[in-house]
């Protein structure tokens, strides 16, 4: 295998990350026919095998996307046992595996390093924003690196100003301007996760991200999950305040989503949970309507509202008159 064939990939230990990954993978070994390897902890690793073996067409060859364990134990960590994804946890935990992450570090180098001593040094070698440390390793053994941030464009922006400047601590108001984002553009303190609201720059998450965020910004380039067209002033302001070439790959979908219009071969994607509606049913539900008279409202895949703002928001889309359908905890489509 020469240098030009291997891709190394690292998602962070979340289904929300592991999933862009695996399909920003298919992505480039469709388009140029090079190998994947696929790195992460031994219960991620069964769970991509998994997915990976399930999504593979019967005429393709399953062995350019590979598989690498790193290993780790999660109760060496403060964590409770067999505890790798952040699904697995509840979000107070979730800073103890951002943090055990870091410890991932020396395996990764060893294992790249074992691949470039094998004469197979990896072309490429693209990670998570939240593992900024890979951009060292990559440095270390003579090889390019790409971030890949699994959000969208403005959201990567914000995130990262938020909590490298933590603008919210200087100011006794609600509202607040966010560095490198126009002065029309407020943000409220109420919008803030409650960890990033208490943050001072000496807790966990903030020694964590003000670590990786910088790490990550070393690369030779960003790929971000998101359309040109849809987000130009969120890639506009993500280029300005990284000072990096950002390419905008999305949307990523699982391979299953895109093989069958009929919804017929979805896969539900998180480890060890069902869906409470049947993704089937909700693919029936939109080709009941009309094109271009459906709003999708998300809070990703780790967070959501209140009850009481649950309700205020189905209230406000009942009374807009058009029919709407309330998800579970994580989306609502309109």
């Amino acid at each position: 295998m020469n240098t030009g064939e291997h891709i190394v990939m690292l998602p962070f230990m979340a289904q929300g990350h592991i999933i862009p990954f695996l399909a920003l993978a298919r992505k480039i070994q469709q388009h140029t026919g090079y190998t994947i390897t696929i790195v992460n902890t031994p219960l991620n690793v069964r769970y991509l095998q998994s997915t990976i073996s399930s999504d593979t067409p019967t005429n393709t060859n399953t062995n350019t996307i590979r598989v690498a364990e790193l290993p780790f134990c999660s109760s060496d960590h403060g964590l409770p046992p067999n505890s790798e994804n952040t699904d697995s946890m509840p979000p107070h935990q979730f800073i103890k595996l951002m943090t055990a992450s870091q410890t991932l570090q020396p395996s990764f180098h060893c294992l790249v390093s074992t691949m470039v001593e094998q004469e197979s040094r990896p072309l490429c070698i693209i990670s998570d924003v939240f593992l900024g440390w890979a951009v060292d390793v990559a440095k270390s053994v003579g090889t390019s690196h790409v971030s890949f941030t699994t959000g969208g464009g403005y959201g990567t922006a914000a995130y990262f100003s938020l909590w490298l400047n933590l603008p919210h601590r200087s100011t006794d108001s609600d509202k607040f301007t966010l560095p490198g984002f126009p002065n029309s553009r407020r943000f409220h303190r109420s919008q803030l996760h409650p960890f990033l609201r208490a943050a001072d720059g000496t807790d966990p998450w903030s020694r964590f991200f003000q670590k990786q965020i910088p790490l990550s910004l070393g690369s030779n380039g960003m790929l971000c999950n998101t359309v040109e067209e849809i987000e130009p002033l969120g890639l506009e302001l993500l280029r300005k305040n990284t000072s990096l070439p950002v390419w905008a790959i999305g949307p990523l979908l699982p391979p299953s989503f895109l093989r069958s219009s009929s919804g017929s071969n979805i896969s539900y994607s998180r480890v060890g949970k069902e869906p409470s509606i049947a993704p089937e049913r909700c693919i029936q539900w939109l080709d009941f309507h009309p094109p271009a008279s459906v709003l999708y409202i998300s809070f990703g895949c780790q967070n959501t509202i209140s009850a009481s703002q649950m309700m205020e928001l189905a209230m406000g889309v009942e009374a807009s008159g058009k029919p709407f359908y309330l998800g579970h905890k994580a989306s609502i489509w309109v």
